[in-house]
């Protein structure tokens, strides 16, 4: 068994695909219409494109925006993604305008940072030492 699809759920497919694609760097992979303007919509790391995609999910279902809300009042991030030095990904992030909610914080065997991804999910970036 492995993962070959994990979800982040987004209030707007487009505002989603321009910010993980033009923003984060990751790379579209599947955009097959569903029909009422939903897309199957998943995009994948540039470095693994045959690695574990990344489906970005309409919000639609009733619980998903109070859960994600949720989340996000308490600060707790919805999913997170590797680096290999949370520093230069926070310098590089935040010169392209990413609210972050948590700078560069050292945790021992890893450093983390949190950021907003316009889609109303707070997303951790983790480097492990």
């Amino acid at each position: 068994m492995r993962i070959t699809i994990t979800s982040v759920l987004v209030h707007d497919q487009a505002v989603a695909e321009r910010f993980y694609t033009e923003v984060l760097g990751f790379v579209k992979k599947h955009d097959v219409p569903m029909g009422g303007g939903a897309r199957w919509l998943t995009v994948v790391s540039p470095d693994h494109p045959d690695g574990t995609e990344l489906l970005l999910e309409p919000d639609a279902h009733p619980a998903a925006k109070p859960w994600k809300e949720a989340l996000a009042g308490d600060g707790i991030p919805y999913t997170q993604f590797a680096v290999d030095d949370v520093r230069a990904e926070f310098a590089r992030l935040s010169g392209l305008g990413v609210r972050f909610t948590q700078e560069p914080a050292d945790m021992g065997a890893f450093t983390t940072a949190v950021f907003d991804d316009s889609c109303g999910n707070l997303i951790q970036i983790i480097q492990t030492h």
